[in-house]
């Protein structure tokens, strides 16, 4: 047991592995175990040194007093930073020696009593002759070492006492661990010093045979090269004589420039690149990025084109096939296929912009658009792009260069009039890197996209007589100047008689034969379609439709292979299924639609309206209340800025014809309103809701009942004149869905109702009005 002096310190314990730690260094460590941890924590919160000792062999994980050497280094912690992996960085600074007593080594901690050797502070020539010398040699190692930082000469000249000097001299030396422990054991500066001398010497010496041999090697490298060169050259030569290995590949593509059928001018930049080819090494990187460009210009269509048929009855055909309802839709696609048609090269390339809510089929009326053209079909998102070299592509300079993704795609289609399909074009971004949209602007121009120029080719391409079709959600977020390009047709959201055509040719049949079900009797009702897409979906388009359909036939999937795997039989045991709407709940779980809860009996202050939203049409309630108060109108419901600016043109209207509407014995100053639409949590917004407020509200002032078998929907103005809305087919089938079959719409809609489809309307009692007194005459009942 060890001698504890009244100078004795106990001081928690840091072993390090590959590291030796002097007096006056300023270290960075790392730490991971716990024990050390601990010890950091100890010091840190209990602001105590650290005592740092280096360990025999760097290999144990969990040193011992044996494993450790008993002279170490006094520090204190000046950072601590806890790292994402879980270890600590550490930034300590070494004060004094220190040797150690006892150890205290614990489960959590490791500790010892240590002993502070104070250092000695020694002068005379002899000892300044040997800083001098030290430094001296100091100064050839910084010299031939180059991973010590800058600036290490001028921090250790600045040190006056001989001891402190050895000790940073030492710290800076990149040596093995039992050399720099040496020196940390040597208490005496004069002895440190001449340690420190010899091993100098000797690193400067290694130092000097190394840096000889690597100058040695260097000129034997640079011999190499300038060899590899000339025989570069030879080759060339050899090349040009037509006697190298490289005339053949040489050869091979100019064969293949010339059977491209490029133009003439650019069939002459080819050549001129293919001669530079031919003058550079072949493995160089220029010559890699020559021979990538020639490829490019090689496969890129510039005479290959799809023998197309405008044949307007095939496209029809084709457009009827793959796509229920949607006439004017289709319409539209017919006559601009019938003007190419008759156009021919003279029509300017004109650009198709869908526009339309997810899942309504836009992507795949391009498909249907290139297979009715018998074109190529290519496509490529926008969505997100943020860099205009995703369109213009990169220059040669830069490492990796490749043309952008129009050139991309027409390569891959093999032809130069394919149908070209830009998804997403509402979702281009813009950023440090350039504006996709603006490079856009000459793609889509029949004007300027002739000419097109990738920044990788460097040379036009014609993109006349490609078909571009372009999809977006909405249009405003398009820059202005990119929509004016396109022409817009607007694809609406599928209505509940549309969809159950779609699932009932296209989705159910489809999904029968993905899911393997083809061969069975399996057949599912119209009224279970209707609950699907009334209870389980609300959409626009129909992709949600169909993932509900894929749960069914995944379940009758199950069900079928595991009574195949009881009966131990096949296809014809199987009984055929029918799915009705009974059963719709066992396959796809309980309904996840909402009851708006529309009033069933006549009810005061209760109004139903229809709305249209991007899924279709729908029925809402608006309720108003009045009571006792100061003249107040409240509200609520999450409206829009129009939405309340409708409701009050509704109260404004009623006030201002109180006398005419029989309400001239309210007291509108002591009067409170309360107007509000269930669904809070939903915005909601709009005019077309005036109608319906007005009606609610003049119901709760007047006391009179509203009917609950009339909806309706009209924007009002203050002199009670009905505007007309717009989502005219969708308001109608939502009342009709809900078994509403009396609906108040303005008069100047009556046209648009006039188009709609006859299945649309059947049933339905339509009543157009001009001014809200009519509707009040329709709605309320009189007394």
């Amino acid at each position: 047991m060890a001698v504890l002096t009244p100078t004795s310190l106990r001081l928690p314990i840091l072993p390090v592995r590959d590291v030796v730690i002097f007096p006056g260094a300023i270290v960075s460590l790392f730490v991971g175990r716990p024990r050390s941890l601990k010890a950091i924590e100890v010091a840190t919160l209990q602001d105590k040194k650290l005592f740092i000792v280096t360990q025999r062999d760097m290999h144990i994980d969990e040193p011992t007093a044996e494993d450790l050497y008993s002279m170490g280094v006094c520090c204190t912690v000046l950072q601590a930073v806890r790292l994402p992996d879980g270890t600590t960085k550490v930034l300590v600074e070494g004060l004094e020696r220190a040797k150690v007593l006892e150890f205290a080594i614990g489960r959590e901690l490791m500790e010892a009593w240590v002993e502070v050797l104070l250092p000695e502070r020694i002068e005379g020539p002899h000892i300044e002759a040997l800083r001098r010398n030290v430094m001296e040699q100091f100064e050839k190692y910084a010299a031939l070492n180059p991973k010590l930082p800058a600036g290490t000469l001028m921090s250790v000249a600045d040190v006056e006492d001989a001891g402190a000097f050895a000790d940073l001299v030492a710290s800076h030396l990149l040596v093995k661990i039992d050399e720099k422990q040496r020196l940390l054991e040597t208490t005496d500066p004069r002895d440190r010093l001449e340690a420190l001398l010899k091993i100098l010497i000797s690193e400067v010496e290694i130092l000097e045979l190394e840096h000889s041999i690597n100058e040695r090697v260097r000129q034997e490298m640079e011999h190499s090269q300038r060899e590899y060169y000339l025989r570069e050259q030879l080759k060339v030569i050899q090349e040009e004589l037509g006697q190298g290995e490289g005339a053949s590949e040489t050869e091979e593509l100019k064969q293949k420039i010339l059977k491209s059928k490029m133009p003439k001018e650019i069939e002459k930049k080819a050549l001129h690149e293919l001669n530079r080819l031919m003058k550079m090494p072949s493995m160089s990187a220029e010559a890699t990025v020559v021979r990538t460009y020639l490829d490019w210009l090689i496969e890129l269509p510039w005479h290959r084109s799809s023998r197309e048929h405008l044949d307007i009855a095939v496209a029809r055909e084709t457009l009827d096939a793959d796509h229920y309802g949607l006439e004017d839709v289709k319409d539209r696609i017919l006559e601009y296929l019938a003007v190419q048609k008759l156009g021919g090269n003279k029509m300017r390339g004109q650009v198709i912009c869908f526009v339309g809510p997810p899942g309504v089929g836009k992507t795949s009326l391009a498909r249907s658009i290139a297979r009715a053209l018998n074109r190529k079909f290519a496509q490529m998102s926008l969505g997100g792009m943020k860099d205009e070299a995703e369109i213009r592509g990169h220059r040669r300079t830069y490492v990796g260069a490749m043309p952008g993704r129009i050139i991309q795609k027409i390569r891959q289609a093999g032809a130069r009039n394919p149908v070209m399909l830009l998804d997403e074009v509402d979702k281009i971004g813009m950023d440090f890197r350039g504006d996709p949209a603006s490079a856009l602007l000459e793609v889509l121009d029949p004007e300027q996209n002739f000419q097109f120029t990738d920044h990788f080719l460097e040379v036009p391409f014609d993109l006349s007589r490609v078909m571009f079709i372009t999809t977006a959600n909405v249009t405003h977020t398009i820059p202005r100047p990119l929509l004016d390009r396109m022409e817009v047709i607007q694809i609406p959201g599928y209505v509940e008689e549309e969809k159950i055509h779609i699932a009932r040719r296209h989705l159910w049949p489809r999904l029968l034969e993905e899911h393997g079900l083809a061969k069975l009797d399996i057949s599912i009702s119209d009224a279970a379609l209707r609950k699907v897409i009334v209870e389980y979906t609300y959409e626009a388009g129909v992709r949600n439709l169909e993932r509900q359909l894929s749960k069914v036939a995944r379940r009758i999937a199950r069900r079928y292979v595991e009574d195949i795997e009881k009966a131990k039989g096949g296809i014809e045991t199987y009984k055929s299924t029918r799915i009705d709407a009974r059963l719709l709940s066992s396959y796809l779980g309980a309904p996840r639609k909402h009851d708006p809860r529309l009033p069933r009996e006549p009810q005061m202050g209760a109004a139903i309206g229809l709305a249209w939203t991007e899924a279709g049409g729908d029925v809402l309630v608006l309720e108003a209340v009045k009571m006792r108060g100061k003249g107040h109108i409240t509200l609520t419901g999450n409206l829009g800025e129009i939405m309340q600016e409708s409701a009050q043109t509704a109260i404004g209207y009623i006030k201002a014809n109180a006398e005419t509407l029989a309400l001239d014995s309210v007291k509108w100053e002591e009067t409170d309103i309360h107007v509000h639409v269930p669904e809070g949590a939903i915005p909601k917004d709009g005019p077309s809701a005036g109608v319906a407020i007005a009606t609610a509200i003049y119901s709760a002032v007047s006391g009179l009942k509203i009917r609950s078998d009339v909806a309706m929907s009209g924007e009002i103005t203050l002199r009670g004149n009905v505007l007309p809305v717009g989502g005219i087919r969708e308001k109608i089938l939502a009342a009709r869905r809900q078994g509403i079959r009396n609906v108040i719409l303005p008069a100047d809609n009556e046209n648009e109702v006039e188009e709609l489809p006859s299945w649309t309307k059947k049933g339905m009692n339509i009543t157009f009005v001009d001014h809200i007194s009519s509707v009040f005459k329709k709605a309320i009942i009189a007394k």
